[in-house]
């Protein structure tokens, strides 16, 4: 029987391994304990001690290929801990204006220590995103409603699509997430593939920022829909909170001397 429901009953610890397994396992990756320990920094013995426990309170399973998988209960405690991370994301990245590395981390500390009421409060004043900041589905019921997009590799020469999403697996390359960032390939932009190479290995498009080059494994690791999408498919933080952050450095860089 499954003892957890709500994230706030489960450990730090236990929510880490959880977020970790449903960002691993998007787009129906397969994931082992080894891996999920290296991706959380942490032995195997270690992981393999912390799945045993989740498997007992009915969050996971582990197949006999040594695949984990979340139950429905772990699927949702796990829907929980993420749409609470990607709140903290939003917040980081439109109100304080760290970058897309940086506030993944950030969001990894604080994920486990915000209440429930501040939960509530963050969602009321982003405007109830539907995904993170990447694009990523907040929780299950999103991710049926919302289209599956196309890999970014798949596009031929001379086609545009806009960027859906950023998938999970590319979140785990902070270097990949700087550089898509830094070129505003972020999902809404509107790109247009100039040339896609087997022998160079590469895809090279025109984005909001001028040309960029990808490698097309790290391009098939972004999601995009052909020609123009929809514009409401694509969260924005409200104008109102934008707006207090613009203002709060200027009212802290004023000071007796003058400006």
């Amino acid at each position: 029987m499954t003892r957890h429901h709500d994230p706030a009953d489960l450990s730090s610890a236990a929510q880490e391994y959880l977020l970790a397994l449903r960002v691993m396992a998007g787009d129906e990756r397969r994931v082992t304990t080894a891996q999920v320990g290296r991706h959380l920094g942490v032995s195997t013995q270690a992981a393999s001690e912390m799945f045993r426990r989740l498997v007992a309170d009915g969050l996971v399973e582990q197949h006999e290929g040594r695949d984990l998988v979340l139950t429905t209960a772990g699927r949702a405690a796990a829907d929980g801990i993420f749409r609470r991370h990607a709140l903290l994301e939003w917040l980081l990245t439109s109100v304080v204006g760290l970058g897309w590395a940086e506030s993944d981390e950030e969001a990894a500390r604080l994920q486990g220590a915000i209440s429930p009421r501040v939960e509530a409060r963050l969602d009321e004043l982003l405007g109830h995103p539907p995904t993170c900041p990447h694009g990523n589905p907040i929780d299950a019921d999103t991710a049926r409603r919302r289209p599956a997009g196309v890999p970014l590799n798949a596009v031929d020469a001379g086609q545009h699509a806009t960027i859906f999403r950023i998938t999970e697996e590319a979140e785990e390359d902070a270097a990949l997430l700087s550089y898509l960032e830094a070129r505003a390939l972020t999902p809404g932009a509107r790109v247009h593939v100039l040339a896609r190479s087997e022998s160079l290995d590469s895809l090279t498009l025109e984005g909001p920022r001028g040309r960029a080059t990808l490698g097309l494994r790290p391009a098939g690791l972004v999601r995009v829909l052909l020609g123009d999408a929809d514009p409401t498919l694509f969260h924005r933080v409200p104008l109102r909170v934008e707006a207090v952050d613009a203002a709060a450095p200027m009212q802290v860089a004023k000071g007796p001397s003058g400006a």
